[in-house]
């Protein structure tokens, strides 16, 4: 059973295969959510200071009804701050917030604030600045690992080469029809693990009619046809849901696509929107100063 399954960190820690992501969970439903989830086997739980649900998913660690020991729990520190003033401070709120004595795992959650978010600067100094909070809080026993998210090459060689510790995971935007291979490839040659989040391309997925076909071919469903795809390229997949039956759905991986099938869905389309989300920055949009997104006209590429 996929939810039995672990990869192995570079830091020789083992973290579950599939997690559950808590995106748009709102902070009253997390709690629940976190429950349900461990109680059919989930035993990776990935929030965010950004997702405004710290709180709920602490609770649901704390009331679950196993041990923190049993669960892995990802956290990511707010990409707006890049001094290691901000960032040791906002360390210290998580713990505070969630609960928790301390995390599993915490990332960047991107290279640039959400306002400039792949807008040509690197912030190459304040990536530092956050890592030097994060090693610290390692050091401490606060964070159990440490990692990134949304970094592009340039960005991880930043942290690569000046750096204490090597960051363990990057976790990224990857699925069906925007796989980014060339940070795939990069992340598996220096050893540090892919997340896969929206492995469903936040249900854009599900409106694909040769896809719909192809998850038929096998008796499953869209959903589980795309997270068997993100397990097969070696990626960890994030996918978000409240519900319950969909959890149990999700962690149904008893097949294998054909190599085949799988060189077709690699050469999928590129998608081309996500809908009502192609206003959020990870899908293309742009974030203004007051914090509202709006959809940029052109596709979003990683």
């Amino acid at each position: 059973m996929i939810l039995n399954d672990t990869y192995t960190l570079s830091n020789g820690m083992k973290i579950p295969k599939l997690g559950l992501g808590t995106w748009e969970i709102p902070d009253d439903k997390a709690a629940q959510a976190v429950r349900d989830a461990v109680k059919i086997g989930y035993r990776h739980i990935d929030t965010a200071q950004g997702y405004d649900n710290e709180k709920g998913v602490g609770e649901g660690v704390r009331t679950c009804g196993i041990s923190r020991e049993e669960l892995f729990v990802t956290t990511k520190l707010q990409a707006f701050y890049k001094t290691y003033k901000e960032a040791k401070e906002a360390i210290a709120e998580s713990l505070r917030v969630s609960g928790l004595d301390y995390f599993d795992l915490m990332i960047i959650h991107a290279p640039q604030p959400w306002t400039d978010f792949h807008a040509g600067e690197h912030f190459f100094e304040g990536n530092l600045e956050a890592w030097r909070a994060l090693e610290e809080a390692h050091y401490a026993g606060k964070l159990k690992a440490i990692g990134v998210s949304n970094f592009e090459e340039i960005d991880l060689d930043n942290i690569l080469k000046n750096g204490e510790i090597k960051p363990v995971v990057n976790q990224i935007l990857c699925h069906i029809g925007n796989t980014p291979f060339e940070i795939i490839d990069y992340c598996k040659a220096n050893d540090v693990l892919v997340e896969a989040y929206s492995p469903v391309a936040h249900g854009e997925m599900l409106k694909n009619s040769q896809i719909a076909d192809m998850a038929e071919k096998y008796g499953v469903s869209v959903p589980q046809l795309c997270i068997r795809y993100c397990l097969q390229l070696g990626t960890l997949p994030l996918p978000k849901t409240a519900n319950p039956a969909h959890m149990e759905n999700n962690a149904q991986m008893d097949f294998e696509i054909s190599g085949e099938d799988m060189e077709t869905l690699k050469s999928a389309e590129k998608i081309k929107n996500y809908g009502d989300f192609s206003a959020f920055p990870v899908f293309g949009g742009k974030m203004a100063a007051d914090g509202s997104c709006t959809a940029r006209d052109f596709p979003h590429k990683k």
